[in-house]
């Protein structure tokens, strides 16, 4: 089933808003083999400068998994789940993010292509915002493929 590439990068997907604890963040930073223990213990952040722990690199990527269904804005584009594959992910920071800030991900479609009659590309484009202060940017591209 091919993806309606017009409606892909006109269909508005729903923001994300997520507090950052600290229990998940170093659940996260073990899952990623993070070993600066500025991601791990308050201590160690604090005497490096930071207020709290510092949200370790990829980290946004998870928030945006709180949306209830996580990939719903693939779904609502009539996507099969089976034919999904990652294709490639980026992130660009701009602010350090700490454990008790509240994070809001604001995320669209920015193209959609299709490279063959089986194959479509989505690249989505996320914003992470902090009071409404840019913090970081992600694009991923997701590639549809027939089934």
């Amino acid at each position: 089933m091919a993806v309606d590439l017009a409606l892909a990068v006109t269909r508005p997907i729903a923001p994300v808003v997520a507090l950052v604890e600290r229990g998940r963040l170093r659940a996260f930073a073990r899952a990623i083999g993070e070993t600066d223990p500025v991601h791990t213990d308050v201590d160690a952040a604090r005497a490096a400068g930071h207020p709290d722990l510092l949200v370790p690199p990829t980290f946004f990527f998870s928030i945006e998994l709180e949306a209830d269904p996580p990939l719903g804005w693939l779904t609502d584009l009539g996507v099969d789940l089976r034919g999904v594959l990652h294709g490639e992910q980026s992130f660009t920071y701009h602010r350090d993010v700490h454990a008790g800030e509240e994070i809001e991900c604001r995320r669209r479609v920015s193209d959609a292509y299709a490279k063959s009659p089986t194959r479509d590309f989505l690249v989505k484009r996320t914003d992470f915002l902090r009071a409404g202060e840019l913090v970081a940017e992600a694009e991923a591209v997701v590639i549809v493929t027939a089934l």
